[in-house]
């Protein structure tokens, strides 16, 4: 692993992802990521590669062997989550319930795949009830959530999300309060550049908020929003790049790439582009 001299960053710290690989074989995703040479993945939990409320046992040895033979590793799990039916604030109590399970099943996956991370969001309350009573439920999932990863020796990030993704946790402060609220030791955060810029937030920000919380980020541009390919959007990766340099971040990064439905017909050329331009920030 080489350190940039000038940030800090090496490309090593870069996890492939099938974040717009959805329309391709799960073979075909693992194969490209071999031969970028990425060899951490950061699993979204989609059909049909990993559909968390259905996989089965074998399956998930089938998953494991694949990724054994290609010598690939799984560091983050990431169950889909913004989208009904899943939302872990819902004041449905059925789609809570039913919501929180799978995020139950998903630490199970994560603990057998041998994934150390799995990430989460708040979900949203109803946008015409008080933000306490969503923010309340969320709080306790998540304390149900974390509680069982950490039985299986997983460790979970929080997400803030864009407002229209989101009422209860978009900025960094409000994660801090989330964070503080549930209480678990293993439960950090994960940094999305594209909800920070909506938010109108700097990494400056973040680490400021979050102290040593910080365990993962999706490096991912947005005009302003959206999950675009470095150099497809507006926001200034190559100065959020110099500014978690300067902090001292040495987590996993994941571009999350999978805004725009053009890049799931061929998914690799965007990733490989988001690579270049990730060599040259460190590089500058």
């Amino acid at each position: 692993m080489t350190t940039s001299p000038a940030t800090g960053l090496c490309r090593d710290q870069i996890n492939g992802s099938n974040f717009s690989y959805q329309h391709q074989s799960f073979g075909r995703f693992l194969d490209d990521m071999v031969e970028l040479g990425l060899h951490t993945l950061e699993l979204w939990g989609i059909a049909p590669h990993l559909h968390i409320p259905t996989v089965t046992e074998e399956q998930l040895r089938d998953m494991g062997r694949s990724l054994r033979q290609r010598e690939l590793s799984v560091c983050c799990v990431t169950p889909e989550q913004v989208a009904y039916p899943v939302n872990i604030a819902s004041p449905d109590d059925g789609l809570r319930e039913a919501s929180v399970a799978m995020f139950l099943r998903a630490a199970e996956v994560c603990s057998t795949l041998g994934a150390p991370l799995l990430f989460l969001t708040s979900g949203r309350g109803a946008e015409d009830e008080p933000r306490e009573a969503g923010w309340e439920r969320a709080m306790t999932s998540l304390q149900s959530i974390t509680a069982r990863a950490a039985e299986l020796g997983v460790d979970c990030v929080l997400e803030p999300l864009q407002r229209v993704e989101s009422n209860l946790v978009t900025t960094s402060s409000q994660a801090a309060a989330m964070l503080a609220d549930v209480g678990t030791p293993g439960l950090g955060v994960a940094l999305d550049t594209v909800a920070m810029n909506m938010a109108g937030e700097t990494v400056a920000d973040y680490f400021r908020a979050l102290p040593d919380l910080i365990h993962h980020v999706h490096l991912t541009d947005g005009a302003p929003a959206g999950h675009l390919a470095w150099g497809d959007g507006k926001i200034d990766l190559e100065g959020v790049v110099r500014d978690l340099g300067r902090a001292g971040y040495r987590g996993r990064i994941t571009f999350e790439i999978f805004g725009d439905g053009t890049y799931a017909f061929n998914p690799r050329p965007s990733l490989e582009q988001s690579l270049r331009h990730f060599e040259r920030a460190i590089r500058s």
